[in-house]
C-alpha cells in the first residue's frame, strides 16, 4: 500500500494519549492523515501530539473530552470540524477497566463503563455520520475487544460494553449502506499496554495468585502464539481499515489476538 494512503484525511482518535489509542494515532499520522487526539487527560493528549514530528501539510490538534458526557463529545466533534473542516476517520477507542466479581461490582462503575465505551461512541458516531454520508466517504473504527465476543470472569461492565459496541458497529454499517462510509470493530486480545498491566494486581487477587504470575497462568495459556500483542499491530490494522483498499470491508469485528479468539 501507499505509505501516505491517508493523506488529506482528518482522523479523530478518542483515548489517543496512551496505549492502543496512541499507537493508532501514530500510525494514522504516519499514513499522512491530519490528526486530532482527544483524551480525558487533555495535558497528556497535548504531550502525545507534541511528541509527533511536525510534517509539512499535516495538521495536529489535541482536545480534552469526557466520553461519558454527551455535550463534551458533541463539543469535541464541533471543535475538530471548526479547526480542520470535517472528520473523515473516527476511532472510538477511549475506555477503562474495572475488575470485580458481580456480587461486588459497583453499579455506578458498571454504568460508567457503558457510558464511556458504548454510549459515548454512539454519540460521536451520530455527530459525524451525516457529514460522512453527505461527502460520500468515511471510516468509523470502534475498538472492541475479544471480550466483545467472549465473557471473562470479573469484567461484567467491560464485557457488556465491548459486546455492545460490536452491535453498534453492525447497525452503523447497515445504515451506511452504499454511501461510501464503512464501520468496523477491531477486537484486540491482551495488548501490552498500561490498561492491561494495571489490571494484573486485580486479576491476581480475583484468581488468588500473585500479580506477576497472571500473564503466564491466566492469559497466555489461551493464546496460541504465547505472547501479548503489541499496540502498533492494532495501529496497522486500523490504517488498513481506514484506507481505500478496505472499501469492501464493513460491519466486521476483526480479531487481533494471537489466536485467542477465532470467531
Amino acid at each position: 500500500m501507499d505509505s501516505q494512503q491517508l493523506r488529506n484525511r482528518v482522523a479523530l482518535v478518542t483515548g489517543g494519549a496512551s496505549g492502543i489509542g496512541l499507537a493508532i494515532a501514530e500510525k494514522l499520522y504516519q499514513a499522512g492523515s491530519h490528526l486530532v487526539i482527544a483524551d480525558l487527560n487533555g495535558a497528556a493528549a497535548q504531550a502525545a501530539l507534541q511528541a509527533l514530528p511536525q510534517r509539512d501539510g499535516q495538521h495536529k490538534l489535541a482536545l480534552r473530552v469526557d466520553m461519558a458526557d454527551y455535550q463534551s463529545v458533541y463539543a469535541m466533534v464541533e471543535q475538530c470540524e471548526q479547526s480542520l473542516g470535517r472528520v473523515d476517520i473516527l476511532v472510538n477507542n477511549a475506555g477503562f477497566q474495572h475488575v470485580a466479581p458481580i456480587e461486588h461490582f459497583p453499579p455506578e462503575v458498571f454504568q460508567k463503563l457503558i457510558d464511556v465505551m458504548l454510549v459515548g461512541p454512539f454519540v460521536a458516531t451520530q455527530a459525524v455520520f451525516a457529514g460522512m454520508k453527505q461527502r460520500g466517504w468515511g471510516r468509523i473504527l470502534n475498538i472492541s475487544s475479544i471480550n466483545g465476543k467472549i465473557g471473562a470472569p470479573f469484567k461484567a461492565g467491560y464485557c457488556s460494553a465491548k459486546h455492545g459496541i460490536i452491535g453498534l458497529t453492525r447497525v452503523t454499517a447497515a445504515e451506511a449502506g452504499d454511501s461510501g462510509v464503512t464501520c468496523n470493530a477491531i477486537c484486540p486480545g491482551f495488548v501490552d499496554t498500561p490498561l492491561v498491566r494495571q489490571q494484573l494486581a486485580e486479576l491476581g487477587a480475583a484468581y488468588q495468585i500473585p500479580a506477576d504470575q497472571v500473564i503466564e497462568q491466566v492469559i497466555l495459556p489461551h493464546v496460541p502464539q504465547k505472547r501479548l500483542i503489541e499496540a502498533k499491530e492494532i495501529g496497522d490494522v486500523a490504517v488498513f481499515l481506514a484506507s481505500d483498499e478496505a472499501a469492501a470491508i464493513t460491519g466486521q469485528a476483526i480479531n487481533v489476538s494471537g489466536g485467542y479468539v477465532m470467531h
